[in-house]
């Protein structure tokens, strides 16, 4: 489930979680994994309750076995127990908590989880959990596929080719909170 978008290469990845509250004021939990080179959002997912087990789980659903990445940097929230340090050592991955109370030390999860309130979460109205979940799978998939990002120069984390021809066309995302402008 919530499996986006990008296939799993050597490298460094961070993994975080934030809240997202619900017209019934409950509240959400997202769980996120970006991929440092390319700044791919490589998964997303959402629950109600999380554990150690549930983010063990998502890990292993992130990355194949063979294609894990060899350094997985996180916070050291509790969330973070036993359970997900042996599975990131079974999977070959290495590792890193960053130090007590430095969320700059987490900076390129901490960067996109702001870029997915300000863009996305904070201009809707979240009904429920298979809600919260479709609206960021859309985001996902706008953020790799479509949305330019400085640090790669002006391209997408998922590259795309220089369209030159044609008549631009807009198409709405997210219920025409973004748009994607392309030539058809």
């Amino acid at each position: 489930m919530a499996d986006v978008l990008a296939q799993p290469r050597a490298g460094h990845c961070r993994h975080d979680l934030f809240v997202v509250p619900t017209i019934g004021f409950d509240l959400l939990y997202a769980f996120v994994i970006v991929r440092l080179d390319r700044r791919d959002l490589v998964r997303i997912n959402v629950t109600a309750n999380p554990t150690a087990e549930w983010v063990a789980r998502q890990i292993t659903e992130a990355f194949p076995w063979d294609e894990a990445p060899g350094y997985m940097i996180r916070d050291r929230e509790r969330i973070y127990g036993s359970v997900v340090t042996r599975r990131l050592r079974a999977m070959g991955i290495r590792d890193k908590p960053t130090a007590p109370a430095s969320p700059w030390q987490n900076g390129f999860a901490e960067r996109l989880i702001g870029s997915i309130r300000r863009e996305c979460v904070d201009h809707v109205v979240v009904l429920g959990e298979a809600h919260l979940r479709r609206i960021l799978r859309s985001y996902a998939r706008y953020y790799n596929d479509i949305r330019t990002h400085r640090s790669l120069d002006k391209d997408a984390p998922f590259a795309r080719p220089v369209q030159r021809t044609g008549s631009i066309k807009s198409f709405p995302i997210l219920g025409g909170l973004h748009h994607h402008y392309a030539r058809v």
